[in-house]
Parts: structure tokens; sequence; C-alpha cells
């Protein structure tokens, strides 16, 4: 049996505190707060998901917000650097609203691409680029609009502290192509049109330190649960321990730590997040799953409370 990943379901970070993430995410980079809901493990924490207008897989980063937690390091062991695309012709309106911002950015060549790097305002790694893959994203935001708004994630760039490993799971076990190598880094493709293109850097930088800052995990997709279950098994017998899947309501997860020491997540597909509450609404109120829901108003007095707003 083998098997390919389509990419990148999502990926989750450690942010500072919400009001500054929902800002940057919604105000300025004009993607859609799809959910706002708590850390199923730790309810007294938010979980908020950003996407295009459906919050469809290969579009969503999650944030835990801790105010006033510990600022964590990028090294070996994360995702260094989370990359997001945007259609061609894009890139002026892009460096132009980082200005307006207020947000330093660099810009790089990558693999004959232009990128603009950036951090968010807790220290998060970024970068756009311009490809013509992907569907255009309707969502409109403030001065952000079709014709120039993020389509989804790029991919991203991975430090491994065993990139031979990383690079072996990459290929043999999630199926990834290896498509170059240019310097420090080698590149691999997953067939989707967004969130498939991973980057790993060769050498190791130093391990990383979890906390503000810090990308948690990275989750790939899968199809659906019987797909899931199948990467299940797939994955423990190429020799990785590998969890039971949860239920995130959203989507079915599984996880395991690859050698290179980061956190993978399986995530399924369906059921997306518009079946607790209408497409047209989502991320307007807190939802909570079914075993918190008789804590609402306990868990609101420990969250603290924000807006999603427009800063044009």
């Amino acid at each position: 049996m083998s098997k390919k990943t389509m990419g990148i379901h999502h990926i989750t970070a450690i942010v500072g505190h919400p009001q500054e993430n929902v800002d940057f995410y919604a105000g300025v980079l004009g993607l859609r707060l799809v959910k706002q809901t708590v850390n199923f493990d730790d309810p007294g924490t938010y979980h908020l998901y950003f996407g295009n207008e459906g919050g469809k897989p290969g579009t969503i980063i999650t944030f835990f917000p801790w105010a006033g937690a510990r600022q964590g390091v990028i090294g070996d062991g994360q995702v260094g650097v989370t990359s997001y695309v945007v259609p061609k012709g894009a890139m002026e309106f892009w460096e132009n609203r980082l200005e307006k911002f207020n947000v330093s950015y660099t810009k790089i060549e990558r693999f004959g691409e232009q990128y603009l790097e950036f951090d968010d305002p807790h220290g998060l790694h970024l970068e756009i680029v311009e490809r013509e893959e992907g569907e255009v994203n309707t969502w409109t935001f403030g001065d952000v609009t079709p014709d120039v708004a993020i389509k989804g994630f790029g991919g991203a760039t991975l430090l491994s502290a065993q990139p031979n490993e990383t690079a072996e799971l990459l290929e043999k076990v999630m199926g990834l192509e290896l498509v170059g190598k240019e310097g420090d880094f080698a590149r691999y493709r997953a067939t989707a049109d967004i969130g498939n293109i991973i980057d790993l850097k060769l050498t190791s930088i130093g391990r990383g330190q979890m906390g503000v800052g810090t990308v948690h995990h990275i989750a790939w997709r899968a199809i659906d649960d019987q797909d899931q279950l199948d990467w299940q098994k797939y994955v423990a017998a190429n020799g990785y321990g590998v969890t039971s899947v949860r239920d995130r309501n959203y989507f079915n997860a599984i996880y395991f730590r690859e050698h290179g020491e980061i956190l993978f997540e399986i995530a399924t597909d369906p059921p997306g997040f518009a079946h607790d509450e209408s497409q047209a609404t989502m991320g307007e109120k807190l939802m909570l799953p079914e075993q918190y829901e008789t804590h609402r108003e306990q868990i609101k007095r420990v969250l603290l409370p924000f807006e999603v707003r427009e800063l044009d």
C-alpha cells in the first residue's frame, strides 16, 4: 500500500492577545474568521480559525491565543515559515498594504519565485507568493477584494532536527514529489492546487521552543474518515507512533511526531465549518462542543473579549 496526501489541511500556531491576532489576520491580511471556538483540551483558551470565505481545507490557519505567555523560539521541530498564495499581479497591492500598516517585509527569491517575507505581531514568520494555481477567494474585507485576496496556503517551510529523516517521510510516507533542490532547501509538491508546496531546510538551525510566535503543528488532508483510518494504519506500519482518532467537531484528527520532531496531524476534509452554524454567519459567535456547552458562561468569563473590525 502507498498513499498520497493532497497537501496541507491547516496550520495551528500559538500567539498572544486575541485582539491583536484578529486585527492582523482579518484586518490586515483580509482573511475570514470562520470559527471561534475553544481548545478542546483546554477550554479556557480560544481556538480561532481563519481562512477563505468557505473555510476550505488548504486555507485554514488556526490559533491558540495565550496573552502574556512566554515567547517561543522558532527552530528545528517546527514549521518555520507559513506561505500564503495570492493571484498573479497582486504583489504590488500587498507591498503597499504591508507598508500601510507598518509591517516590515523583505523580498527574496526561492526556486524561481518572488516572495514577500514578514512577521505577524507575535513573531510568526509568514510569506506571500503569487501563483496561478488555486481558486479565487471571494471574501471581501476592508480594501482586500477577491482580485488580490489570499487564496490560501502556498505551503510551508519545515525546520527539522533530522532533515534526511523528514525528507524520507515526506516522499516515501506522505507521498509528496521531490521537485528540486536549491541551496539549503529541497522542494516537495503535493497534488492539491493550494497548500501543496513544502520546502524542507536541509540543515539544522537549533532546536525550537514552543511559545508565542511558533507553529504548534501542521495538518495534512485526508479525504474522509475511511481514508484517515487507512492513513493511521499506514503511518503506524512505517514505524511512527500515531494517536487514536480525535473528534475536533469540524474534522477528525490523528497525530504523530515525525523523526525530525515536527508534530504532524492528518485531518479529514469533512464535515467542515458550516455544520453547526450557517456559512453566512460562520465566525460571528462562540461555538462550543457539546461537552462544554453547559459551562458556556464560565468559559466566557475566562476568555478575553475581541471583535473583528475593519482597519482600513
